[in-house]
């Protein structure tokens, strides 16, 4: 079959498949709450291994071109923990995609080191250091974590928009971390040097030019306030910048609902002066993400988030921007490699269904909305389950005008297809 056919041939499978399924059972019972923003994606296939193979193939009409997009991908993923000794534990994770055609500006196979370190706890204590590689990720947002430090410059490559499996595939961030636990509370240091200066296009480097590029420290006290409600405030601080504050919190508001924000304030240069390479002019600004989520006996999860970053251009500014689409475009390309938020405010609405159907269907569907130009991004994943295969069918529309956040990207509609084998 042609490529160019694939995104029809997807959609009616889509279509027909989910004709074909029986009603919802109504007597599901509820899952139970996760304060955490991940769920898991992959089943643990061993208390020690997780290794998945998987495929996809994919086409992507073009906004500005009349041919169609297509696109191929093989990948290995791998990840590992276990105990050297009684007190020690080792982790390794790592993912090998292979792309077809080959991204621009990168080789066709890129090599992802995510994590790599030693753990030590002595005498199974209160006490434990870490060494090595590894992806801190701190907040609970779902679709903008001001308080995730360490997420910029981290993703080697881009296979999905979802915002989860973004924050689980990129690079860890090379650092000496030590943590200290007590009662309802826990503090931990954590210190990544300057080992490289700039990233490698390189497919096969460790890429310590993205996540070690200059100096970097957080400290983090987190606080259990009651059994519904915890937090954690986090002191961080880089190279050449002033200290940035940070706070974040998860709360359980009754057995359906759960409530979570965070919120930044620092001194920086602002996205823009960073996408034109003025990194010169500094100037004091808030981030902030909060939402809540709300679970049914059904089965089916529903968050809204609102999102703002002060660092972003505003409305108006963006608009000037629009005899210039070519630094709106590298305006994007900076805020996806940073994992920033391009526009001043947005909106999300994410939706999980387990059992969609069926008892191994499963739907995500998530919507960001720019309010300021009313363009929108809408990614959907139905996602089959067999003991040791999962299939998959992505579909991702950026909808909005020509001068919009969303109506600019040159991928109008992304449609994909993933199979994938848990060994």
């Amino acid at each position: 079959m042609p490529l160019k056919m694939f995104a029809p041939v997807c959609c009616a499978v889509a279509i027909a498949w989910l004709g074909a399924l029986p009603a919802i059972a109504a007597d599901a019972e509820l899952d139970a709450l996760n304060l955490e923003s991940a769920p898991e994606v992959a089943p643990a296939t061993s208390a020690n291994t997780k290794l998945f193979f998987e495929g996809a193939l994919g086409d992507a009409s073009q906004r500005y071109l009349p041919d169609s997009r297509n696109m191929g991908r093989a990948s290995v993923d791998l990840y590992y923990q276990g105990r050297l000794t009684p007190g020690v534990r080792g982790v390794l994770s790592d993912r090998l995609d292979y792309f077809e055609p080959t991204l621009a500006g990168s080789d066709a196979a890129v090599n992802s080191l995510r994590e790599a370190y030693l753990s030590w706890q002595p005498d199974g204590g209160n006490s434990i250091f870490e060494l090595g590689r590894i992806n801190l990720r701190y907040g609970p947002s779902y679709g903008y974590n001001p308080t995730d430090f360490f997420r910029d410059a981290s993703l080697r490559v881009l296979t999905t928009a979802d915002p989860f499996a973004l924050r689980e595939n990129r690079l860890g961030t090379v650092m000496l971390r030590g943590q200290y636990m007590w009662s309802d509370n826990a503090v931990s240091m954590a210190l990544a040097p300057k080992l490289a200066d700039t990233a490698s296009a390189n497919g096969w480097n460790l890429d310590l030019g993205a996540t070690n590029n200059r100096d970097r420290a957080v400290v983090m006290l987190s606080t259990q306030f009651s059994k519904n409600v915890s937090g954690q405030t986090l002191l961080y601080k880089q190279t050449g910048q002033s200290t940035t504050i940070g706070f974040n919190m998860a709360a359980l508001l009754s057995d359906a609902a759960t409530a979570h924000l965070e919120f930044t304030r620092g001194s920086e240069p602002s996205l823009i002066d960073r996408t034109l390479g003025a990194t010169n002019a500094t100037r004091t600004r808030n981030r902030f993400s909060g939402g809540a989520t709300y679970t049914t006996l059904g089965k089916l999860s529903v968050t809204a988030e609102y999102q703002y970053n002060g660092f972003a251009l505003s409305q108006a500014d963006w608009s000037a921007l629009g005899s210039a689409p070519a630094t709106q475009l590298a305006y994007l390309s900076e805020a996806l490699r940073l994992q920033e938020l391009a526009a001043r405010q947005s909106y999300l609405i994410y939706v999980t269904q387990k059992s969609f159907g069926h008892k191994d269907l499963d739907l995500t569907a998530y919507l960001r909305l720019n309010p300021g130009d009313d363009s929108k991004l809408f990614w959907l994943e139905l996602r089959r389950h067999w003991p040791n295969f999962d299939l998959s069918f992505q579909l991702q529309q950026n909808i909005g005008n020509a001068n919009s956040e969303f109506g600019l990207l040159p991928d109008r509609r992304v449609v994909q297809v993933l199979g994938t084998y848990y060994h």
